[in-house]
């Protein structure tokens, strides 16, 4: 956010949240009830950060909150919800400054290319051409001019799939290459930590989330923050997911709270008679061949389905060698990260044209503030637009469906997998992963046609996924290809051809990219 607007959006996102709780609060016992669960929330945070550079101030804030409230009155008590909110609110507001932001987009770029040997000497002709050696291995595709030229009309909201702590690098990118504005989103406070990015992070837009924080009134000014910079006009990016997808699946179940907080910013913009008050949902599905943390991200996920570890502050994004590696692998792989942009849609999951206008299913030309009006006037009706907001959802989830791209360590992970599955029948899957079953490795003909069964099948569904280019070559070659990606990167490969006969060394790592293909009902398609 740009400095001219931080204190406006603090002090208007603080000041509705604790308007709110005092209006919604029946007696002085609500509001002393909010800052309780707030001060409770908060102090089990703090027991568990006692190493973290803020405990301190932090800790003398809240035993200061603590005393006055036994004794407050109930303005002392709005003043005291007003404080912490503030305070939340200072904390969450990110900043953005142009200046970093042209270096970032320029020669950022550059030092990657010449760092990843993404260039040959021999193209070192311009720096124009060095720029190209970093987007040279990104392809982005879909709906493109579509979205900018929404612009014109309104806000964008983008809503990307989230696989890695890399996705909002790489799609920040992609939005300057397509000539958009920067996006605005919220990244986690352990990436403020990173020492090769929290520069980057705390001048480039992003705005603080702490992940730790449990209480109410902390979620509450959190997406009031975002509602307020949505109806300032900045061009927003929203992870629907939550946060990156431990299974390596494609996302099926979004978060409706930041998602809904679009509704919100569009009654208040037609409140307010702003000049353009619609907004734009954008999904974007991310696709890589390779992800930086997939073997923390599924190990996480088959510990207790993900819930373990909620905040993983030690994968490899924390580590900035690892970082490079696999950037500089990706390169000598010449694997491509896909960007997808999906046909927009409004905030009620209409299709919206390119001149900003809803469209129903059949195409007719339809009034968004119809849906929130009532006796003529925008209004909230928090049941309804929850309803709304859930068919929001549907529809990017069907967006992402579509327009995922397969790749051949997606394609090959799940044929090698179904293949253990089928040779060790009544095993569980965790029996299966942990053990390998009773055969270390198949024939390499045996999961070339396995290969090109899921692919056919994959080629006859109706409604996608969509295929990478490497899938159009005959499944032999497929079955090379991925070998040789999970070989070029991971400490442990997930399989490695020796002989005729293919080795499953980390079936871990075969599910992880194996489950890229999950929510197409394959298994019916296959049996």
């Amino acid at each position: 956010m740009r400095p001219e607007d931080r204190e406006r959006a603090q002090i208007e996102a603080a000041t509705r949240v604790v308007d709110r709780t005092v209006a919604a609060a029946r007696s002085s016992l609500d509001l002393e009830a909010a800052i309780s669960d707030t001060l409770y929330h908060e102090r089990r945070r703090l027991e568990r950060a006692k190493h973290d550079a803020r405990f301190k101030a932090d800790s003398a804030f809240y035993q200061k909150l603590q005393r006055r409230l036994r004794h407050a009155s109930d303005a002392d008590l709005r003043h005291l919800l007003d404080q912490i909110s503030r305070r939340f609110a200072a904390e969450i507001v990110g900043n953005f400054d142009d200046n970093v932001y042209k270096l970032s987009t320029t020669v950022v770029p550059t030092g990657l290319s010449l760092l990843l040997g993404a260039m040959t000497p021999k193209s070192f002709t311009s720096l124009s051409s060095l720029r190209r050696g970093l987007s040279d291995h990104m392809r982005i595709e879909g709906a493109v001019d579509h979205v900018r030229s929404l612009l014109d009309h309104g806000t964008l909201i983008v809503v990307p799939t989230h696989s890695s702590h890399l996705d909002s690098i790489v799609l920040g990118y992609a939005v300057h290459l397509m000539g958009l504005p920067p996006l605005l989103y919220g990244a986690g406070l352990n990436l403020f930590e990173n020492p090769a990015t929290s520069f980057f992070m705390g001048r480039l837009g992003a705005y603080r989330v702490d992940r730790k924080k449990q209480s109410k009134l902390y979620k509450d000014v959190l997406k009031e923050y975002a509602t307020v910079a949505l109806e300032l006009g900045y061009n927003n990016l929203f992870f629907p997911g939550g946060t990156r997808s431990r299974s390596g699946a494609v996302e099926q179940h979004l978060k409706r709270g930041l998602l809904g907080t679009g509704i919100n910013a569009y009654i208040q913009n037609l409140r307010v008679k702003r000049d353009k008050p619609n907004l734009y949902v954008v999904p974007c599905t991310i696709s890589y061949k390779l992800v930086l943390e997939a073997e923390t991200l599924i190990d996480d996920h088959l510990k207790e389905v993900g819930k373990a570890r909620y905040i993983i502050e030690d994968d490899e994004f924390s580590k900035p060698r690892r970082v490079l590696q696999f950037l500089s692998d990706l390169v000598s792989l010449d694997a491509k990260v896909v960007l997808t942009f999906s046909p927009p849609l409004d905030l009620f999951g209409n299709r919206v044209d390119e001149e900003g206008r809803s469209l129903d299913p059949r195409g007719r030309i339809v009034d968004p503030a119809s849906y929130v009006a009532v006796d003529g006037e925008p209004r909230h009706e928090p049941q309804r637009d929850a309803e709304y907001t859930n068919e929001l959802s549907e529809q990017i989830v069907a967006s992402f469906l579509n327009e995922n791209v397969v790749m051949s360590t997606h394609l090959v992970g799940h044929a090698l997998l179904s293949l253990l599955k089928h040779k060790n029948p009544g095993m569980d899957l965790y029996r299966l992963l942990r053990t390998g079953g009773h055969a270390p490795a198949v024939p390499v003909d045996e999961l070339a046609s396995e290969t090109g069964r899921v692919l056919g099948a994959i080629r006859d569904l109706p409604n996608g996924p969509r295929l990478s280019e490497e899938l159009s070559r005959d499944p032999r070659s497929i079955v090379d290809d991925a070998l040789r990606a999970y070989a070029c990167y991971h400490v442990r490969p997930a399989a490695v051809r020796r002989g005729d006969r293919i080795f499953h060394e980390d079936r871990n790592l075969l599910l992880y990219y194996g489950n890229r293909l999950r929510g197409y009902d394959l298994g019916r398609a296959l049996a």
